[in-house]
C-alpha cells in the first residue's frame, strides 16, 4: 500500500492524517487492491456491497443503465476520487448504480463497516475518518444537485450552457477541459448524441464558445453574457 500513499494522502477522505495514519487505517478497514480492465464492472447495479471504492489509478464512470443498455453518467471518479460510500454505510442496501473502468484501473476496496463500530484497535484516528467521510458524502450530494440542475433545464441547448457555465465557474477560467469525452457528455446530460453535436456546432458558430475535443472556451461579451449565466 505505502506505493499508494501521494494519491491517499491527496484525497479528502485521509485529509489530516499522516502517513502511518492512513497506513493504520487501511489494515482497520481491510483495504485491499483489485485491477480492472477498461469497460470491465466493478460494482453492478442489483448487488449489495460493504466497500467502497477508491480510485488508486486510471478512471472509473459511475452510471446507471436500463435493460437496452442506454447509459445515464452520474459521475467520472480519477486517481484519489471514491465511489459507492453511501450504499456501502448502509448495510443491505442494493445497489442502484454501476461502477465501469473507463480505462485499466487499479482499484483500492475499503471496508466501510469498520468504521462504523467502534475501533477494535482504539486508534486516535478513527473519528477524523469518520469526519472526512461525512464530508465527502456531502460532496458527493452537491454534485448529484449541480447534475439534476443541468438535467432540469427545457432544452439541449440549455443543458449544455448550465453544464459549461458551472464548469467555468469549477475552474474560475472561461477556458478549461471537461472530464467527458462526446458521448459521456450527451450520457452525463441525458441528451441525444447528434442533437448535442449540432447544438454544440450552433453555439460556435454564434459565437458562444470555442471547443476542441474535450475543451472549452467561453464566450461572455456582450448578449452572450446573459445566456451563458441562465
Amino acid at each position: 500500500m505505502k506505493k499508494y500513499l501521494t494519491i491517499l494522502r491527496n484525497s479528502p477522505f485521509f485529509k489530516g492524517l499522516t502517513d502511518n495514519e492512513i497506513l493504520s487505517i487501511l489494515q482497520c478497514v481491510n483495504a485491499t487492491i483489485i485491477s480492472k480492465e477498461r469497460d470491465s464492472y466493478i460494482f453492478r447495479a442489483g448487488d449489495s456491497t460493504e466497500v467502497m471504492g477508491l480510485v488508486a489509478s486510471g478512471c472509473v464512470l459511475v452510471i446507471q443503465e436500463d435493460l437496452w443498455g442506454h447509459r445515464n453518467i452520474l459521475s467520472k471518479c480519477h486517481a484519489g476520487d471514491f465511489f459507492g460510500e453511501p450504499y456501502a454505510a448502509s448495510p443491505g442496501a442494493v445497489l442502484n448504480i454501476s461502477v465501469v473502468a473507463d480505462e485499466e484501473c487499479e482499484i483500492i476496496l475499503l471496508n466501510v463497516q469498520r468504521l462504523l463500530v467502534t475501533c477494535p484497535t482504539a486508534c486516535g484516528h478513527h473519528q477524523k475518518l469518520i469526519r472526512n467521510l461525512v464530508s465527502v458524502l456531502a460532496n458527493k450530494i452537491l454534485l448529484l444537485n449541480d447534475k439534476i440542475t443541468h438535467v432540469g433545464k427545457r432544452t439541449t441547448r440549455d443543458k449544455l450552457l448550465s453544464y459549461l457555465s458551472a464548469e467555468s465557474t469549477r475552474h474560475s477560467s472561461l477556458s478549461f477541459d471537461i472530464p467527458f469525452d462526446r458521448q459521456q457528455l450527451a450520457d452525463y446530460l441525458c441528451i441525444d448524441r447528434a442533437a448535442m453535436s449540432t447544438e454544440i456546432s450552433k453555439l460556435q458558430k454564434e459565437g458562444f464558445i470555442k471547443t476542441n475535443r474535450n475543451h472549452f472556451e467561453l464566450n461572455v461579451s456582450g448578449d452572450v453574457d446573459t445566456r451563458i449565466k441562465m
